[in-house]
């Protein structure tokens, strides 16, 4: 029996995105966000309740703005203390691990996916998906971009519209497009 899309995805493997199975799993992620970014702020606390139990895990006191937007959900980890503002992108084709106590700015995004190079394997859908993993209180300015693959160490800070395609170390600032490392 061949393996599954979404076996694939999850080994890390070249997989296509237009699958059945992976839709109607995006179609219960669109569910769970409709209802946390609708909901009044008072009823929806620090995450709507479907979307609470969509995701891979939540610390205590995790918090995400409306209005925000993922691909499955069940791929990110946050970490207690965690906030994401509004605006938010994580599109967890891979796991997505945001350490305790760690911000992120308005309209960040993390893209775990990233598409096949030759333009035929692009029309067939073809993805490979690469985790991000972001450590404890760290801080990640408004609208910065990270992609898959990357890990940003314990107490680092990306600046504002940086675009991280690198690992950043533990306590290092990066900025720019691509960030890099500046003297804090």
């Amino acid at each position: 029996m061949a393996e599954s899309e979404r076996a694939k995805m999850a080994a890390g493997e070249w997989y296509t995105c237009l699958d059945d199975e992976l839709e109607a799993l995006r179609v219960t992620a669109r569910d769970a966000l409709f209802e946390h970014n609708t909901l009044p702020p008072r009823q929806r606390g620090n995450l709507g309740p479907a979307l609470k139990a969509l995701l891979g895990g939540a610390g205590e006191g995790a918090r995400i703005e409306a209005p925000f937007h993922c691909a499955y959900g069940f791929n990110i980890f946050l970490g207690e203390g965690t906030f994401l503002n509004a605006g938010c992108t994580i599109l967890d084709t891979a796991p997505v691990r945001i350490g305790t106590a760690t911000l992120l700015g308005p309209n960040v995004q993390i893209y775990c996916a990233e598409h096949h190079r030759d333009a035929v394997g692009r029309k067939a859908g073809l993805e490979i998906a690469k985790p991000v993993e972001i450590g404890d209180n760290a801080w990640i300015g408004g609208s910065a971009i990270i992609l898959g693959g990357v890990r940003i160490g314990d107490g680092a800070i990306v600046g504002a519209g940086a675009v991280v395609t690198r690992d950043v170390p533990a306590n290092a600032t990066v900025v720019g497009n691509p960030a890099r490392p500046i003297a804090r």
